[in-house]
């Protein structure tokens, strides 16, 4: 299919309005992958949300208008409790600076870009959960996508995937995403600025490791190496930072933010978070209040039911996973067979096991907490010879990736491969 724009059907809007798709401004990469980060984490921090606080009146009455998503009709609100079965979730983030700090520049500096996109996948048996980040310079097709205002847009065959959000607004993301992969997904979110920071600061702040020092003048985010507790305007910037960590490019930011939501996590399902009211209700707020909701979504009993389904998932079994990318003039494209073996074994429901590294963004961390073996079985007869311990029957790894697909789980502690402005 051709990239130039086709003529469309009646009631479409003229084709000088629709070719603003092929003059988009190019947006700063540190500058609106953090903004869509913020709505992926928010996805996995909802883990520790409790139902009390998530239902309270403050906490509804904050949710934003809804966006319908192309060919979906809404089910039934689930009852409190556990959602049936499993969910795929799309979480997209606007670099758009309407209703944003001052600090992030003019309302109009940029378009509205959805520079960091992630999907959300929990289990049926919610036993496991991934989420898996595009970067956002992946050439992708776009299909036709129905038009906020009235109409519908015309299909392209090559585009950045991180132009969908300008062209037809979140349903054409999960549009897209949905041919891309194969999958349905029937829940999404779009976050803002707004959304890392609250997040960060409703739990306290997030612990990030630092092996070697970041630098960045264009993010304004200077770290020494060690362990530094990010919140607020800071977390954002540790998650904007691109020139600063690895290589400087979008693939080793997305390792820093993996890093950052796999701290989120351990954060918000630890007991000084849970235990705390207050913390769970600035949580829930945050998501609600930061986030435009699909309208499948947009109840905060839907949110308590998946936030129950994601709960009790080991640390182990939540997978963060880069999808397999190659570079091309311009951007990035997808690895065969790599990717669809990735997306083959989502739609089979697959657990998801990592054989490749965490990315040249991160590196292990070497003070990561080791867990203490088990003591021997006290015995009261000293006659009596030990019994071999039983052996358990070995977990079944699901399906092993590829060693292109980057990425770590939520247990795993890692630290930013920082970079110097010498190194830039």
């Amino acid at each position: 299919m051709s990239d130039q724009l086709r003529p469309r059907s009646a009631g479409s809007k003229n084709l000088k309005t629709i070719a603003r798709h092929g003059r988009l401004k190019k947006s700063n990469a540190a500058v609106t992958v953090a903004k869509f980060l913020a709505g992926s984490v928010a996805v996995v921090l909802v883990s520790g949300f409790s139902v009390a606080a998530i239902a309270t009146y403050d906490v509804a009455k904050s949710v934003q208008p809804s966006v319908h998503l192309a060919d979906k009709a809404n089910g039934p609100v689930p009852s409190i409790g556990a959602i049936d079965g499993g969910v795929n979730m799309l979480v997209v983030g606007s670099d758009s600076r309407v209703g944003q700090d001052a600090a992030f520049g003019p309302e109009d500096a940029t378009g509205d870009l959805n520079d960091v996109t992630m999907l959300l996948h929990i289990s049926e048996d919610h036993s496991n959960a991934s989420v898996i980040s595009f970067p956002r310079d992946m050439f992708v097709s776009i299909p036709s996508c129905p038009d906020p205002d009235g109409g519908s847009f015309s299909a392209m065959s090559n585009q950045k995937i991180n132009t969908t959000l300008t062209y037809g607004g979140l349903a054409c993301t999960v549009l897209t995403v949905e041919k891309l992969t194969g999958l349905s997904i029937p829940f999404a979110a779009e976050v803002q600025f707004s959304g890392v920071m609250s997040m960060s600061s409703a739990v306290g702040g997030v612990p990030v490791c630092v092996a070697e020092r970041i630098e960045d003048e264009y993010t304004g985010t200077f770290l020494d190496a060690g362990e530094h507790v990010l919140s607020g305007y800071d977390a954002l910037q540790f998650l904007r930072t691109r020139h600063g960590v690895g290589d400087g490019s979008d693939l080793t930011r997305i390792n820093n933010q993996q890093l950052f939501m796999s701290s989120l996590v351990r954060t918000i399902k630890s007991a000084d978070t849970l235990s705390d009211p207050t913390k769970v209700y600035a949580l829930a707020k945050a998501v609600t209040a930061n986030m435009r909701l699909s309208d499948s979504l947009n109840s905060v009993t839907t949110l308590a039911s998946i936030a129950i389904a994601l709960k009790d998932i080991d640390l182990d079994q939540v997978v963060f996973a880069q999808v397999p990318t190659g570079t091309t003039t311009g951007g990035v494209k997808a690895v065969q067979p790599a990717f669809d073996n990735l997306f083959e074994a989502v739609a089979a429901d697959q657990p998801l096991s990592l054989s490749g590294t965490t990315g040249s963004g991160t590196v292990a961390d070497p003070n990561a907490p080791v867990e203490a073996a088990p003591a021997p079985a006290a015995t009261t007869d000293p006659t009596a010879t030990e019994a071999p311990a039983a052996t358990e029957a070995p977990v079944a790894p699901g399906v092993v990736l590829s060693d292109s697909v980057t990425g770590q789980t939520a247990g795993d502690y890692t630290c930013t491969a920082g970079r110097t402005l010498k190194d830039q």
